[in-house]
């Protein structure tokens, strides 16, 4: 099959589907920021093109109105993440259909910050609302792994005197540990499972009103998301991204 080669400013030698699965990995790896689920999996990544200048990415979102601080991040972690990539000297990444697409094209192409890209709005905004959400996202992945403990019937004074490296292996774990290393919470294995978003000991006197609490939070993040493919599946009925050809163009 065709390589996707380019000379100077042009990807170095890869072969086309090689590159294409490094592409997709790495937007596996860009979370919406209020769904905390991937923009690959929420259907988000349009269209994924190979060219011999680099590699050109296409989102879209389920409305044309959809915040642009969520749409900012999404865009600039898509960009950050493709153009880290082995064997992409420039990446592309646009987003279409969007009230305010070309603005956020243009400042994530420019590197201008989010600040940059809306005057009246600062980078500082966007931060802390990156750190929000990243809070709710390990709420949420607490409760996954409580719910899954008491599957394993735990009680809830049981689960509040348990520690990290008591806990069983598997992605509600994993999940949880990735969550609070984003937070800047240790994860060894001597340290508490039941912490709150800000990284305080939850206590087992506090731990049944703590964790209805995350429960709550994870429940609203999943009906969003719900919410959001419906919409998008009624707005691109079609769903799936393009696949991109073999060869570059």
């Amino acid at each position: 099959m065709p390589g996707a080669e380019g000379g100077g400013a042009g990807m170095t030698t890869t072969t086309a589907p090689s590159l294409h699965k490094s592409v997709l990995s790495a937007l596996d790896t860009v979370r919406d920021p209020e769904l905390d689920e991937p923009i690959t999996e929420l259907g988000f990544v349009q269209t994924i093109r190979l060219h011999t200048r680099g590699v050109e990415v296409t989102l879209r979102l389920p409305t044309y109105f959809c915040a642009p601080n969520f749409a900012y991040l999404m865009v600039a972690d898509a960009y950050d993440a493709v153009a880290a990539l082995p064997g992409v000297a420039e990446a592309s990444i646009q987003l279409v259909d969007h009230f305010a697409s070309a603005e956020i094209n243009a400042g994530v192409a420019q590197q201008a910050g989010f600040g940059g890209t809306f005057p009246a709005q600062t980078d500082a905004e966007l931060t802390e609302l990156r750190q929000i959400f990243r809070r709710k996202a390990y709420l949420a992945a607490l409760d996954r792994l409580c719910t899954a403990l008491r599957g394993r019937g735990y009680e809830i004074s049981e689960i509040a005197e348990l520690r990290l490296g008591e806990l069983p292996g598997g992605t509600q774990r994993d999940s949880l540990l990735r969550r609070r290393r984003e937070l800047g919470m240790s994860a060894l294995a001597h340290d508490w499972l039941l912490l709150d978003e800000e990284g305080t000991r939850i206590t087992s006197t506090e731990a049944p009103l703590r964790l209805r609490f995350a429960r709550a939070v994870r429940v609203s993040i999943e009906g969003n998301a719900g919410f959001c493919r419906g919409l998008l599946h009624t707005r691109y009925p079609n769903g799936e991204y393009s696949k991109v050809e073999p060869s570059a163009r």
